[in-house]
């Protein structure tokens, strides 16, 4: 009876083990369990896209609020179009808010760092920010 008890205790902490890795593999890939229907679309159009990736993250103030869904070239201005989807409960970014390609760790891993504008709050419309660098577009 006590081995019997000592087999299930083994098995019980394997299968915890497992899904510990699991859990862990899903949250290193950057896979998510949010749904499309909880983001919405962003566009940023940059001159040099240097390294970064589709699912790399997107951050304002050091938070994540989204990730990397497409990277592209937009043929009519010869520029790199970075396709991102950003939670909805980041809805409020103003006109003039910036977005660059910045780099973390040792390994120069890229992402996107949304910088906040000063202009009012504009809503999600299919019209751009106007920056001075390169605006972003909203697509609802």
């Amino acid at each position: 009876m006590q081995n019997r008890t000592l087999e299930v205790g083994v098995g019980m902490f394997l299968l915890a083990g497992i899904l510990a890795l699991i859990l862990l593999a899903l949250r290193v890939s950057g896979l998510s369990t949010s749904s499309a229907n909880d983001t919405y679309k962003l566009y940023a159009y940059f001159d040099n896209i240097a390294g970064l990736t589709v699912r790399a993250k997107v951050t304002m103030a050091g938070v994540t609020v989204g990730k990397v869904t497409a990277i592209d070239l937009d043929r009519d201005n010869f520029t790199g179009r970075v396709t991102m989807q950003i939670d909805k409960n980041v809805n409020n970014l103003p006109t003039d808010s910036t977005a660059s390609i910045l780099t973390a760790g040792l390994l120069g891993e890229k992402y996107i760092g949304l910088s906040v504008g000063e202009k009012t709050p504009c809503s999600r419309t299919a019209e751009p920010f106007t920056t001075p660098s390169r605006p972003l577009y909203w697509k609802t």
